[in-house]
Parts: structure tokens; C-alpha cells; sequence
């Protein structure tokens, strides 16, 4: 079993404080300083978990830097005071740079208990495989 270090419980709680801020922010109208304070927590909770270098090495690869623009640069337009547009532009990036990331989270959601029982619902159950189906396996088996 791996061993979770202080540094990394921090780092989970302000990821999940980060989430929370932008779930308020955009619940309160798209409060452009609640979505800012959100934003950095994220970012921080982020490298807290995987570490500094690798957090960096994470956004900055070559195949990542479209979604890395469109993910700064929304969370820069909602500092402008456009949050509307900036979580729009923030999102795109977010799932660009994250859509590896969806199918080991469904697959995992999947063996929690209430959790996979709801993705097994007719309607979900679609969308819940389309999530989970893996893209770069896919490419690599042709």
C-alpha cells in the first residue's frame, strides 16, 4: 500500500476546497472572486498531491500546451471580469487536459457502492460507458 504523506493530505483538501469555490462561484451567478479563490486552490491542492515538478511537467507537455492556454487563459479572463466566458473557456481546457483522466475515474466509480449502482441506470449507463471507454487503448491495439 502506498503511503500518503502530509504534504498530500493538504494537497487533497485544498483541491477539494478549490472545488467547492468554483461550485459556489458558479452557483452564486459566476462570483468572479469566489471562481478566482477556487481556481487557486485547485492549481495549489494540485501540486501539493503530485508535486511541484510534476505538476509543472504535467501542463507544460508539448501534446497539453492547447489545453493549458485555454485553461489559464479562462481562469485569467474570469480575473478580467468576464466570468461567464472564462469558466467556458477554463472548462474546455479543463476536460482537454483531463480526458485521460475520465475513464480510470468512471472505471473506479463504478466499483463504489451506491455510486455504480446509479451508473448502471438505463440512461446514465450510455453516457457512463462512452466516459469509460478509453481512447488511447483504442489507438494502440491498431
Amino acid at each position: 500500500m502506498m503511503q500518503i504523506t502530509d504534504f498530500q493530505k493538504i494537497g487533497v483538501g485544498l483541491a477539494g476546497f478549490g472545488i467547492a469555490f468554483l461550485f459556489l462561484g458558479m452557483l452564486f451567478f459566476f462570483d468572479k472572486g469566489l471562481l478566482a479563490i477556487g481556481n487557486i486552490l485547485f492549481i495549489c491542492g494540485l501540486a501539493f498531491v503530485i508535486g511541484l515538478e510534476r505538476t509543472f511537467r504535467f501542463f507544460f507537455q508539448q501534446h497539453k500546451m492547447k489545453a493549458t492556454g485555454f485553461f489559464v487563459g479562462g481562469m485569467f479572463i474570469v480575473l478580467l471580469g468576464w466570468p461567464v466566458i472564462g469558466m467556458c473557456v477554463e472548462l474546455y481546457g479543463f476536460f482537454l487536459l483531463f480526458s485521460g483522466f475520465f475513464p480510470v475515474a468512471v472505471n473506479f466509480l463504478r466499483r463504489v457502492p451506491v455510486i455504480g449502482t446509479i451508473l448502471l441506470l438505463p440512461g446514465i449507463r450510455n453516457i457512463a460507458d462512452k466516459i469509460g471507454e478509453s481512447n488511447s487503448m483504442a489507438d494502440s491495439h491498431a
